[in-house]
């Protein structure tokens, strides 16, 4: 799959992989279809990140959390 293609597909993908990375309780929280295409670049930036990193510390997941949370649409 080749993420530098900005794509809903490739959204759903990382945001997927993100959930899993960080084991969120409330999946329903990160859904792909919450999130904009005009994300992407953002998005990418975090999964890129969180998958560099073998374990995420508490801080870290809410920051990730947060952040994830700015960019959902209503």
């Amino acid at each position: 799959m080749d993420l530098s293609i900005k794509s809903e597909e490739n959204l759903a993908f990382m945001v997927e992989g993100i959930k899993e990375k960080m084991q969120v309780i409330n999946a329903g929280m990160i859904q792909p279809e919450s999130f904009d295409l005009s994300s992407y670049e953002d998005i990418h930036e975090i999964y890129v990140m969180v998958n560099k990193k073998s374990s995420l510390s508490v801080a870290e997941m809410q920051a990730l959390l947060a952040e994830l949370g700015k960019m959902r649409v209503s």
